[in-house]
Parts: C-alpha cells; sequence; structure tokens
C-alpha cells in the first residue's frame, strides 16, 4: 500500500500561483498572485505590472542559475516577477 501511496503522490500537479514582487528599502511586497487560467487575475497583474514600470520600476524574469532577462510585458507565463528600481551610480 505504501508504494501504491507513492505512486499516486507523485503523478498529482498543484498549479502554482505566479508572483509580481516589489523589492524596495521596505523589502520585497507581493503586489499580485495569478494562474494563466484566471483571467481577472491575470488582468489584475497586469495593470499593477504596468503601474510600476510607470512609477519608474524595472522588471526582471530569472531564466536559470545566474541569470535573468529584463521584461517591459508581464509574463504571464513566469513563476515570479521581479520588480526593483534601478542602481543609481554612474
Amino acid at each position: 500500500m505504501t508504494m501504491r501511496t507513492e505512486c499516486i503522490c507523485a503523478e498529482r500537479t498543484i498549479a502554482s500561483m505566479a508572483r509580481l514582487i516589489r523589492m524596495d528599502e521596505t523589502g520585497h511586497t507581493t503586489l499580485a498572485e495569478w494562474t494563466a487560467a484566471d483571467e481577472q487575475a491575470v488582468e489584475a497583474a497586469v495593470a499593477a505590472f504596468r503601474a510600476q514600470l510607470d512609477a519608474g520600476f524595472y522588471a526582471v524574469v530569472s531564466e536559470g542559475e545566474g541569470r535573468a532577462r529584463q521584461v517591459d510585458e508581464l509574463p504571464v507565463d513566469a513563476d515570479l516577477v521581479i520588480l526593483r528600481r534601478p542602481i543609481a551610480g554612474g
């Protein structure tokens, strides 16, 4: 019976929520969560994303270990989108 239970658990998939977070001096703030199947949540996430870009934040999406790509449209299929301010200096 233990073996059968392990097989059932291994086959189960749970749809995870994608997250839009902002990193700033207060820490990490979750601005939106969505799944691709939830149109209202996607629309709210796109609106939050756009508002943050308009406020001067930029967005990045991880592309694996040590790599990220800057985006200017919300990638709905991403697991995590991070917003942060540009680094000052020069």
